[in-house]
């Protein structure tokens, strides 16, 4: 993973109308440096952790696709309990997939809520990972909710304001968050601290933005959306449909630099920010190839979920950031 905040000194990339990189000469000589929380867990905590994980039953739904599959990889490594059943297609309805030696049968559109209650009548502290299609994310948390079995929802997309209503309606205990790699949401928290404490701050600045994952990610990134919404709070005018999305895999390697390895599974991102008489630009990058950073943070999620469910907290909706500021994170 390579994490990157940085205000150029001699030199800044840009983005072109033919969305190749320029290099462009840089007058300012500002330098920056950011500090990202970090939080640590205690060896007794973490042993006490393991012991009680193996507890804790887990349905991973879109069990087919890569994330869900490294979610599987990752959870069975912590010693979470994969129940072997998950939600897919009606293509996929009564097929098998293997994944770390377990079997897992594929229930399609039509038998989710049979499935998902018996399951939940066999394992009632059960909770359910998402990682399917933005078009599929407000049926199946307003099934979940209807059912009443709590989740973590890692899929993007799909109507972000009726999915926040559906879940603090049904007052069951959820963890939804576009963006489940522990290290870009510290990132994200210090934008939105920068956000609230220093609104304005670049007002008249403007901002271009890239964003490339692989080709079958169809949606804008959800990550990408937060950053926004955190610069347009600092003072900069931007719509979302100005976003720069790259999902050709001859850009990704020519122009974004992304390794040929990696195409199949990257996050790339870069913002960049430009003041009104063009003497200062700002910089932020955050690069991710592979899966295993969104797999560990989704298994923390579920685990620090649990622990609110079995406290019983009053507090049902929660995020990465709260994740995160729970500090038990392995």
């Amino acid at each position: 993973m390579s994490f990157i905040v940085k205000v150029p000194t001699n030199s800044v990339r840009i983005f072109s109308g033919t969305n190749r990189w320029m290099n462009m000469p840089n007058r300012s000589r500002t330098s920056s440096s950011a500090m990202i929380p970090h939080c640590s867990i205690s060896a007794p905590a973490i042993q006490t952790l393991r012991k009680s994980v193996s507890n804790i039953p887990i349905m991973v739904n879109g069990c087919t696709g890569k994330m869900g599959k490294a979610v599987i990889q990752a959870a069975d490594s912590a010693g979470l309990n994969i129940v072997p059943v998950s939600f897919g297609s009606e293509e996929e309805s009564g097929t098998t997939v293997e994944v770390c030696g377990k079997q897992i049968t594929v229930r399609g559109p039509s038998e989710r809520e049979r499935a998902l209650l018996s399951l939940f009548e066999e394992n009632p502290n059960l909770i359910v990972v998402d990682y399917t299609v933005p078009a599929a994310v407000n049926d199946n948390a307003e099934l979940y909710c209807r059912v009443g079995v709590p989740f973590v929802m890692g899929t993007t997309g799909g109507d972000r304001d009726l999915l926040y209503k559906t879940v603090e309606d049904s007052e069951v205990y959820a963890v939804i968050s576009p963006q489940m790699g522990k290290q870009v949401v510290a990132f994200l928290a210090a934008m939105e601290i920068m956000a609230e404490q220093f609104p304005g701050a670049f007002a008249g600045y403007s901002l271009q933005v890239m964003e490339s994952h692989q080709a079958s990610k169809v949606d804008t990134s959800g990550t990408a959306k937060a950053v926004i919404s955190c610069f347009q709070k600092l003072g900069v005018s931007f719509d979302m449909d100005q976003i720069q999305m790259i999902r050709d895999p001859k850009q990704q390697i020519e122009m974004v630099g992304v390794p040929e390895e990696h195409i199949s599974g990257h996050a790339f991102h870069l913002y960049h920010l430009t003041s009104p008489d063009e003497t200062v630009s700002f910089e932020f990058q955050h690069n991710v190839c592979g899966r295993s950073i969104y797999a560990e943070g989704t298994v923390d999620a579920v685990l620090f979920l649990a622990k609110k469910v079995q406290s019983r907290d009053d507090k049902r909706l929660y995020n990465m950031i709260d994740v995160l500021r729970e500090g038990n994170m392995r």
